[in-house]
C-alpha cells in the first residue's frame, strides 16, 4: 500500500526574501525564493523584517499599478520631495521593463548616478527604491504591468521629476521610447 507523501505548506513554510545591495545606498533589488510544487509556487514578495535587518524602514501606505499597452512606453523619471518624500518598491507582474534608479541625495557618494536592472513576471524581482532618488522605466513588451508599493501616500504638490533624456545623468536606455507623456517629455533640465 502506498503512503501519503507530505509537501511543504506555503502558508507555513518559509519562503525567503533576498534584499541585494545596488551601487546607489538604500537602494536594493529584492529576490524571491518561491516554494514550487505540482500546483505551482508560493513566494513571499514582501518582508518587513527582511528590510529592517537591512537597515530600511518601510511602512506600506499605499499600493499602485501601472499598465502599459505598447512596448517602448516610458515613464519616467518620478520622485517625491520633501516634507512628503516617499520610498518605492517596484515589481513587474506582466511583461518585461528595464527599470531605472536615479540618486538625486546631493550628499550621496553616487549624486547623478544612476543604475538599472531588468524586471519581468519571468524573473520576478523588484527594486527598492530609496527616498530621493528618481525611478522611471520602459516597457520591453506590450501588455506590461507594475506594481508599485509607496511608503507614503501620493501628494501631488511634492510630485517632482527629472527629463528622461538630460546629458546631466547620461542614461544609457536600452532602446528610444515610442510613448512618452508631454509631462515626462517637458521635465526641464536638472540644475541641482
Amino acid at each position: 500500500m502506498g503512503r501519503e507523501i507530505r509537501r511543504a505548506d506555503p502558508r507555513t513554510s518559509s519562503s525567503a526574501v533576498k534584499l541585494l545591495p545596488l551601487l546607489i545606498p538604500g537602494a536594493f533589488r529584492i529576490d524571491v525564493d518561491p516554494l514550487e510544487d505540482e500546483r505551482g509556487f508560493f513566494a513571499r514578495t514582501f518582508c518587513r523584517e527582511e528590510l529592517r535587518r537591512h537597515g530600511v524602514d518601510f511602512p506600506v501606505a499605499q499600493c499602485s499599478v501601472s499598465f502599459n499597452r505598447e512596448a517602448f512606453t516610458l515613464r519616467g523619471m518620478h520622485f517625491q520631495a520633501a516634507p512628503c518624500p516617499e520610498q518605492k518598491i517596484v515589481r513587474c507582474t506582466a511583461g518585461r521593463v528595464w527599470d531605472c534608479i536615479l540618486d538625486l541625495r546631493p550628499a550621496s557618494p553616487t549624486f547623478k548616478q544612476w543604475v538599472a536592472e531588468e524586471l519581468s513576471a519571468a524573473n520576478r524581482r523588484a527594486l527598492l527604491i530609496p527616498e530621493q532618488c528618481a525611478h522611471g522605466f520602459l516597457s520591453l513588451e506590450p501588455e506590461t504591468e507594475l506594481l508599485y508599493m509607496m511608503s507614503a501616500p501620493f501628494a501631488p504638490e511634492c510630485a517632482r521629476g527629472v527629463r528622461w533624456d538630460d546629458p546631466v545623468f547620461g542614461i544609457a536606455w536600452p532602446a528610444p521610447p515610442r510613448v512618452l507623456s508631454a509631462k515626462d517629455r517637458l521635465f526641464p533640465d536638472f540644475t541641482g
